[in-house]
């Protein structure tokens, strides 16, 4: 028989070879290097057997997929590990992730982080021993059989289809229900850790057990394992959860709720200050700024769609809008996005092709229920602000338009310091719109990247049911990755809500509607920054730019006196003028993270000087007032 190899060429095998024996009879070192396979586009076993015209391409530990294969392979291995040590354990599901892998458990046993060594260290033998993941096909009933003791496990056989093929692999006493693939053994694992503890529900519903879940990861060379742990390790030290709530920025009560966080001084003059920044951009750009209701009637919903497609992360409530004697109930939803609203205005008027494109923004303070399980601070909460706009204009307009939107991603992004990569995502199977408006839409979006110099990835089917999408992710300063920025085409909006505009011939049109979001989330975006910088955030949008320390009592007025200066420059200040030894003052400054520090004495009054420290570059030395003013004033929005 024939097959196929990536290069297209083709390749002659006896009937019943397998992946193994494709990369042997290329060459030794690829039989060597050898992990798995992929067969038309699927990714398998070595083992698994080829047949005649199929395409097979080799996995090494160079090849994208492998690393998924190593992290599900070391999930089995742990878990294998805690069969061994524990016997009775129940398991859930152990997937490979962004990053590692995990595994949901029940067990009598309350793990620790002394267990995580002691499951290491067993995990560490399986893979000396070399021991092979043994793949099993079964029926039905052997499977409920075999895993007549895991009611999870049984929960999900009872899910597959009737003709689904089931399939099993082993490692020492650990069998699991798996459609695979793994490594041909455990040798094949060179670098693990196990990470972390943390509770999880099981499937995700807080109606179920609670399941203990081991994180740990794996990677192809202990290199690579030290810096993903290093990486692991500054994160934790830039979280914004640990930093907002020592400088100040926010916190969260269990009375305001579950991801409704509650904004500190200095929170919210970041937030007041990046939405100031963004808003004068904009009107720059000729967007105008809108306000719309947190509620509306549950009718502005149905209409949208929201009430049958988005209910469950939406927040119903009933008023009485009569009396006691005549009652008038009427639902209301509180909005989980400013689209209609938008709409709504744009409908409010008669509109001519002379007044588009209309550009709406508003910084819309929005509500999804997002199960508990997975609110994380200011990175995914149920309660934040967009910076939310919609830009209705005709089909010959839509290019122009995304272009104008990808300036100002670049100039927004380019700000932070932030490196970013686009991704276009297509036309999904469920959706609305022609094939014609699909077309447009989707060459409109590459077009506009093409313009505008940005490369781009092609996310298949993974558009909206309304149309076409551009998502800009964006690069921390420790390398990870961020969904930001996003610019839709939507073909729903206009045609459920009747949107139209007079052409130049006189007649009646629908308007092409862009949704657009630049920070996304405000408050996401903060948290991101806030991980990005490690909290020293710019001195442009620093809530405190410059703390100043009159070293006596006598220094006071000299004190006051540049303060007062550098609040007329634009600049936010404070005074550390408690009763304190300098070097308590300037350790409060630096935990502050406060860019500037300015020492006032004796000879700094007497001179009309201040001493100046930077948060990062340390003593700057002695400086004229005005420099400093000068300075922070260059600074000011």
């Amino acid at each position: 028989m024939e097959i196929i190899l990536p290069d297209g060429s083709a390749k002659e095998l006896e009937s019943g070879a397998t992946v193994a024996d494709v990369a042997a009879s290329i060459g030794a070192g690829l039989a060597k290097a050898a992990l798995a396979g992929i067969v038309d586009g699927v990714a398998v076993d070595l083992g698994c057997e080829v047949h005649g015209g199929e395409q097979v391409a080799i996995v090494t530990s160079k090849t994208p997929e492998a690393i998924d294969i190593l992290r599900h392979s070391t999930a089995h291995v742990m878990a294998a590990a805690l069969v061994d040590l524990y016997g009775d354990v129940e398991f859930g599901v152990g997937p490979a992730i962004e990053g590692g892998f995990y595994y949901d458990i029940k067990m009598e046993k309350s793990l620790g982080p002394d267990d995580l060594e002691k499951i290491e260290a067993r995990m560490a033998e399986i893979v000396a021993a070399a021991e092979p993941f043994e793949r099993r096909v079964v029926t039905r009933a052997e499977a409920e059989d075999i895993f007549s003791d895991q009611p999870f496990k049984l929960e999900l056989i009872a899910e597959l289809p009737e003709d689904e093929t089931i399939t099993t692999y082993s490692i020492g006493k650990f069998t699991d229900l798996c459609r695979g693939p793994h490594l041909p053994d455990t040798s094949k694992i060179p670098a693990f850790k196990l990470t972390k503890l943390a509770g999880a529900y099981w499937r995700g519903d807080s109606e179920r057990e609670m399941l203990q879940r081991v994180y740990g990861t794996a990677f192809f060379s202990k290199k690579d394992l030290e810096t993903h742990l290093s990486n692991l390790e500054e994160a934790e030290k830039r979280d914004h959860r640990k930093l907002g709530r020592e400088l100040g920025i926010y916190t969260m009560d269990p009375l305001a709720g579950v991801g409704l966080p509650l904004y500190l001084p200095k929170g919210a003059r970041i937030i007041r200050t990046m939405q100031e920044w963004l808003r004068r951009d904009l009107y720059e750009r000729g967007y105008e700024e809108v306000i719309t209701p947190h509620i509306y009637n549950a009718d502005v919903w149905k209409m949208s769609g929201h009430y049958d497609f988005y209910h469950e992360n939406m927040y119903f409530f009933e008023i009485n809008e009569g009396d006691e004697e005549n009652p008038r109930m009427s639902e209301y939803g509180v909005k989980p996005m400013n689209c209609p609203g938008h709409v709504m205005l744009y409908k409010a008027d008669l509109h001519s092709y002379r007044d588009l494109p209309l550009r709406y923004f508003e910084f819309g303070t929005v509500y999804r229920h997002e199960m508990s399980g997975v609110v994380h601070g200011l990175l995914r909460a149920r309660g934040f602000t967009q910076d939310d706009a919609h830009v209705f204009c005709t089909k010959d307009q839509v290019v122009d338009e995304v272009v104008a939107i990808l300036d100002l991603v670049d100039h927004i992004m380019t700000t932070f310091g932030f490196e970013y990569t686009a991704e276009i995502s297509t036309r999904p199977e469920k959706s609305i719109g022609t094939d014609d408006m699909w077309e447009h839409a989707t060459n409109s979006l590459k077009e506009a990247c093409a313009r505008h110099g940005l490369e781009y990835e092609i996310n298949e089917g993974d558009g909206a049911f309304y149309g076409p999408k551009i998502d800009i992710k964006v690069k921390d300063a420790i390398g990870r990755t961020w969904q930001c920025s996003t610019v839709q085409v939507d073909f729903n909006f206009p045609e459920r809500f009747e949107l139209t505009y007079r052409t130049e011939d006189n007649t009646e049109e629908r308007p092409w509607m862009l949704h657009r979001a630049i920070f996304g989330s405000i408050e996401r975006f903060l948290g991101i920054l806030i991980e990005h910088y490690a909290g020293s955030l710019p001195l442009w949008l620093a809530p405190v730019q410059v703390a100043v320390l009159p070293i006596a009592d006598r220094h006071k007025d000299a004190a006051a006196d540049l303060v007062e200066k550098l609040k007329a420059a634009g600049g936010r200040v404070e005074v550390y003028d408690q009763n304190e030894p300098m070097r308590v003052k300037i350790a409060k400054a630096q935990s502050q993270k406060i860019p500037y520090m300015v020492v006032l004495g004796d000879k700094e009054v007497e001179n009309g000087t201040v001493s100046v420290r930077e948060r990062h570059e340390g003593d700057l030395g002695s400086w004229s007032v005005q420099k400093l003013v000068d300075i922070i004033a260059e600074a000011a929005l």
